[in-house]
Parts: C-alpha cells; structure tokens; sequence
C-alpha cells in the first residue's frame, strides 16, 4: 500500500468516525426534542429500530427507502466532487422514472434479459441528458448550477404531468392514476427478498457506489473530477479541461439519479407517477453525511432509510410524530456540518500538524499564490 493510498484510507476512516460521532451526538439532541415533547425517548427510539430492524418486513422496507437514497446520495457525491452543487436530483429522477415508465409500460414482445436493461438504460440517459444541461450552461456561460437545477426541477414536474394528463393518444399513461400505464411484467426489476417489496433497485444502488468509488480514485478521469473540484483555475493550469470534465460529472450524476427513479418505476410501483417521491432533496443529506465518498454513502443511505422506515412504528407505538424524524434528519445534516466546519478551525489544525518551517511556510493560507486567477485553456 503505498502512501497515498494509506493517506486517503486514514482519512476515510477519520472522516467516518467523525460522521457517527455526529450522529451520535444528534441523537442525544433529538431525546432532548422528544423529552420536550412529552414522550420517552427510548421507546421512541426502541421502536424506530424495531420499525426499521425487528424483522424481515422491516428489514426490507428499511432497503425499499434506502435504494433511491444511496443512488441519490451518489448522484450528488459525484457532482460535488467536481465543486458542483446538484439540487436538482428530484428532476432528473423524475425524468428517468419517467422514461422507465414510458419504455416498461410499451409492450415489445422482448424477453426479460433485453427488456429490463433497455427501460434501466432509457432512465439512464433521460437522467443523464436532464444533468447534462447545467453542466454545459456552467462550463460555457458560467450560470450557476444551483439556479439551473432548481429551475429544471420544476420543468420535469411539469413536463411529467402534462405528457401524463394531455397526452394519452400517443403514450402509454393513464391520466385517471396520474401515471404510466402498468410496466409489463419483462421489464419489472425482480423481488429479491420473499415477503417483502424488496427488489433489485437495491443491488444497482450497491454495485453503483463500487463503480463510482472505482472511477473516482482509480481512473484518470476521477483524478480530474477530484482536482477540477479542488480548484479549476490549477486544472486549467495543468491542462485538464475543467468545463468538459463538469460536464460529463454532471451526465453521471443525472444518470444515477435516473437509475434511482426507475427502481421507484420498475420496481416499486410498477409504474411511474406524476407526484416527485422527494428523495432527490433527502438525497443531498445522504451525500453530505456521506462526506461524498460512494462507499460511506451506502451506509448513509441505509440510516436514512432506516429513519423512514421506522417513522410509522414511533408514532404507532410510541405515539411520537413522524416529524420527529425529520428533525433528526435536520439534526445529523447539522452535526455532520459541524464537526466538518470544527475539522477546518485553524486551532485544530495547529494540533493536528507539526510547526513548519522554512519553505513549508509559504503554502500557508494567506501566502500562496492566486491559481484560480490565472488564465488557463479553454474550459472545453
């Protein structure tokens, strides 16, 4: 194992006890919030976990939630990764459940193993061209990819809706169920686990994060994501076209969260419906309590999965409001920002790294040069 490598385990392994010492802390929060609210805090919690573990219903339903989270925590973890910050994952998961519907719902006569891929590589390309569009308006006219995605959010609800409810002569969608027609069973992603809503959403989501990690810290492109996100202008400095490297991030971002909405369309409901899931914007926590690092994402998509699953159970058994969750979930986001924002405390680094001297002293912040000044390439 060579040093960078060590490097960058050490600091995964920082960074993930950070993150459950974050969440830990969280916790004891929330018990604070649910004492106030007149419950007990360990049957609160008792029957969340009962809710989200106690057995093989829970279990799946727990992996039901998690599924789209994990694809949407990628989604996100990948755009950021190249200084982008994508909140428009719920419209690009729209649109690629949308095309799932669309293309599962038209009966091909095509057998299974051809059929499936074909409506997971449709979600795939409607979501990836849907992130594409801010990637390209950034790296050529510099707008700002959180106005672009919020705006193309909308457009993909109502395009949606208005192809659902205007456009039923020529489509396969049922205006009356606001969604698709029913997907044919050839194109369904298969039940994966007996007795539960289980399907195999939940083994893409896991084989994206391997494959993303992969591409992210052991390919060249990777390599050009991670440093376009650490500073553009040395990028562009070092030859690296940064405009086409966000890019294409963002068509992979789109992708991912293409693929979560056709696990909701193949999978779970068996057909597409015009109401957004909301999993896009839950999404962008996942990403975070996952420090954007694919394999800690899994892990943060299945607490958050968890959290939902158990909701119904701590209000049914425990008689605690569902929103109490919510609040935990706001909670975790912001202790996970600040033990972050702790990490970055100039007292803190002082006691993590030794005194430098000499010419040590000159990448110091306040005493290196301006990088991001200095006119490079062309950004495509």
């Amino acid at each position: 194992m060579n040093s960078a490598t060590t490097q960058r385990t050490l600091k995964a392994l920082t960074g993930a006890l950070s993150s459950l010492v974050a969440i830990i802390a969280a916790l004891l929060v929330g018990a604070i919030v649910i004492r106030a609210s007149g419950s007990d805090p360990w049957e609160a919690y008792k029957a969340l976990f009962d809710g989200a573990f106690r057995n093989r219903r829970a279990v799946g339903e727990t992996l039901v939630y998690s599924s789209p989270l994990i694809l949407g925590g990628l989604a996100f973890a990948i755009a950021a990764r190249a200084g982008l910050f994508n909140i428009g994952i719920e419209g690009q998961l729209v649109m690629g459940g949308f095309a799932a519907g669309l293309v599962g719902a038209w009966n091909f006569g095509l057998p299974a193993f051809i059929y499936l891929p074909l409506a997971l590589l449709a979600a795939a390309v409607v979501g990836g061209i849907w992130g594409m569009i801010p990637g390209i308006l950034k790296a050529r006219t510099g707008a700002h990819e959180v106005i672009s995605t919020i705006m193309l959010n909308y457009l993909a609800f109502r395009l949606t809706t208005y192809l659902i409810q205007k456009q039923g002569r020529w489509l396969p969608v049922d205006s009356n169920v606001q969604g698709t027609d029913k997907v044919v069973a050839a194109a369904r992603l298969p039940k994966i686990l007996d007795g539960t809503r289980v399907h195999a959403g939940i083994l893409i989501a896991f084989a994206a994060a391997i494959l993303l990690w992969f591409v992210l810290y052991k390919t060249a492109f990777g390599y050009h994501v991670r440093t376009v996100g650490l500073s553009r202008g040395a990028s562009s400095y070092g030859g690296i076209k940064w405009g086409l490297t966000i890019t294409i991030a963002m068509a992979i971002s789109g992708m991912l969260a293409g693929l979560a909405g056709a696990g909701e369309s193949l999978g779970l409901h068996g057909r597409h419906y015009a109401v957004p899931p909301g999993y896009g914007y839950t999404s962008i926590a996942v990403g975070l309590v996952g420090q954007n690092n694919p394999i800690a994402i899994i892990f943060s998509g299945i607490l958050f999965g968890a959290l939902s699953a158990g909701a119904t159970q701590m209000q049914s058994q425990a008689g605690v409001s569902k929103e109490i969750v919510s609040v935990l979930q706001g909670l975790i986001i912001l202790a996970v920002a600040a033990v972050s924002v702790a990490d970055r405390l100039p007292v803190f680094n002082r006691m993590k790294s030794p005194p430098k001297s000499g010419s040590d002293r000159s990448s110091e912040v306040g005493m290196e040069p301006d990088i991001e000044a200095r006119p490079g390439p062309s950004a495509l």
